[in-house]
């Protein structure tokens, strides 16, 4: 019979850690929750997993757990012995990368194929995912399944004329799925964040045809600029944008969030 592996909390004691606030970390410790995340993107046994902030590596042990091998990237070096001691219960299928994942060049470190499975330092997450959102089409990655504090995984699933719904949703739903797997309490964490959070799986998408990525990003990023605005406002500066929204029947008094995923599209399209 296998031993059972040292609770995480004393792994945590033991090497005098804890989660530091300027770099966003916060630690789940439940087994079990750990678990029903890295089964979310399904059948990883034999695949490539990406996981960006291990920290003291709990969903790292559930997704190895699972069959797979784990490339980690840790930019804090405090964590580096305790993840050592977990590379070395599981000889070879646990490669350990210290340093910053904003500049990290995935594709060369996990190749094509990889699923990346990451409970997010909060204070990268946003921006680590439209780093992946706007890479080459297809991307490197096959699935994303990420933990973002609620309201940041409400945007990026949110519908045309909600609250939620701004350049995050467009960008993550124009050529790829989202949807949120999971809520997790934020009781779950040590320490708690002041708010809940979710964990959001994306499968990507065929982009649609002659679209140019950098237009859409160029065309939601003005307009949804100023938000309160009417595309006659925040598209002028764009050229051709107020022609082709003529062209489209969209009237240019409108404001950005009651335009749906398809529109934008539409728009890139015809600026391109």
């Amino acid at each position: 019979m296998t031993e059972a592996p040292e609770p995480l909390r004393d792994v945590i004691a033991r090497h005098g850690l804890q989660a530091s606030k300027a770099l966003g970390q916060n630690f789940i410790l439940d087994r079990q929750l750990l678990a029903r995340i890295a089964a979310i993107p399904g059948e990883i046994d034999g695949a490539t997993v990406y996981e960006v902030g291990p920290g003291p590596g709990g969903l790292t042990r559930a997704l190895l757990d699972r069959g797979a091998r784990v490339v980690a990237v840790e930019r804090d070096r405090r964590f580096l012995p305790a993840l050592g001691e977990l590379a070395e219960e599981y000889p070879g299928r646990l490669t350990i990368v210290q340093g910053d994942a904003l500049k990290m060049d995935e594709r060369d470190l996990v190749g094509d194929g990889a699923r990346v499975v990451s409970n997010l330092p909060y204070n990268v997450g946003t921006a680590l995912l439209l780093r992946w959102l706007t890479v080459d089409w297809p991307p490197w990655w096959k699935s994303l399944t990420l933990m973002f504090q609620k309201e940041v995984a409400e945007r990026i699933v949110a519908a045309a004329g909600s609250d939620a719904y701004g350049r995050l949703s467009i960008l993550a739903q124009w050529r790829s799925a989202p949807r949120i797997a999971m809520q997790v309490n934020r009781s779950s964490f040590v320490p708690p964040p002041k708010v809940a959070s979710a964990v959001v799986h994306i499968e990507p998408a065929a982009g649609p045809e002659g679209v140019q990525p950098k237009v859409i990003e160029k065309l939601t990023e003005a307009a949804f600029g100023q938000r309160r605005k009417m595309l006659r406002s925040t598209l002028k500066a764009m050229p051709g944008a107020l022609d082709v929204l003529r062209e489209l029947g969209i009237d240019e008094r409108r404001r950005a969030e009651t335009l749906g995923v398809e529109d934008f599209v539409a728009l890139a399209r015809r600026l391109a």
